[in-house]
């Protein structure tokens, strides 16, 4: 060799195969950044829509099993704060008569019981609207049977009962 022939220089080019394994994995992080921004705005969507739902399922918060005379089930009556609804299904088949009425009382201790609304559907399920504050205090629902249309305001119930039960606050 001739030392004054200058040596060859070292490539400085890339190889093509470096190359495509640098966009091959510049592609794969973009196409991973994708997918994972998309999983975490369907996760976000998915919070809010049950969340929603959350909001709209009833909370039962009072429950009563009123029995009849024999101890036998024969309504329950529950509480949903949200609808401000006392929700009354029947369990057996009693039913008015043309000139009588079923009348719902809360009985709260020795306190005289208070009306809380007349039952004027012959369906199995009904609701009557009730605030929270007139079930405050409340242990037990009683039902009597009335004349017409329910005793006059500042009456009491027909005894004997109809139908008694105490009422159950549920815990949250």
């Amino acid at each position: 060799m001739n030392p004054e022939t200058p040596l060859p220089s070292p490539s400085r080019r890339v190889s093509p195969w470096w190359r495509a394994l640098a966009i091959t994995l510049l592609l794969a992080l973009l196409l991973g950044w994708a997918t994972a921004t998309s999983m975490v705005t369907q996760l976000q969507a998915q919070i809010t829509h049950l969340q929603k739902r959350l909001i709209q399922v009833p909370q039962i918060r009072q429950v009563a099993v009123l029995l009849d005379a024999q101890g036998q089930p024969a309504m329950l009556a529950t509480f949903n704060p949200q609808e401000r609804a006392l929700t009354l299904h029947r369990l057996n088949d009693v039913k008015e008569g043309r000139e009588d009425s079923m009348q719902v009382w809360a009985i709260a201790g020795n306190a005289p019981p208070r009306s809380i609304g007349v039952i004027e559907s012959k369906y199995k399920t009904l609701q009557l609207p009730v605030d929270e504050a007139a079930l405050q205090g409340v242990t037990e629902l009683g039902i009597s049977a009335e004349n017409k249309g329910g005793v006059p305001a500042g009456s009491g119930p027909s005894l004997p009962w109809l139908f008694k039960g105490w009422l159950v606050v549920k815990s949250i």
